[in-house]
């Protein structure tokens, strides 16, 4: 079974930096493309970032990119999310996910595996 445990959420100031990682149990990785969606109260999960099973491409959302980087490492099994210049409305549950197909996807409901979240919360 595929078990996705992120961490790397807290309290931050407006301006300031974070960064999540999501390890993901079981030894392939690597066959996994990963994505990294987020929640703010009272609204609809988004979709903030995607990145191809060699690390090789990337997706962004327009609200984050040029402020958050995703990356990944295939050999420890983990996924990153660092996040730049941050703002109150970035202030989310953050979710890793991952599928199977190679496609570069935005829609959170076609990543077969989620992880439980960790609070982000950007304070002005």
């Amino acid at each position: 079974q595929v078990q996705l445990v992120e961490s790397g959420g807290g309290l931050v100031l407006a301006g300031g930096s974070l960064r999540l990682s999501c390890a993901k149990s079981g030894r392939t990785f690597s066959t996994y493309t990963m994505g990294w969606f987020r929640q703010a109260p009272g609204k609809e999960r988004e979709f903030v970032a995607v990145i191809s099973k060699s690390g090789g491409s990337t997706d962004y959302a327009d609200s984050v990119k040029d402020r958050f980087t995703i990356s990944r490492d295939n050999a420890r099994n983990t996924v990153t999310l660092l996040m730049n210049s941050l703002k109150p409305e970035d202030t989310a549950v953050y979710y890793c996910a991952a599928r199977t197909s190679a496609r570069l996807s935005r829609w959170y409901a076609e990543y077969e595996y989620r992880g439980q979240g960790t609070q982000v919360t950007v304070s002005s």
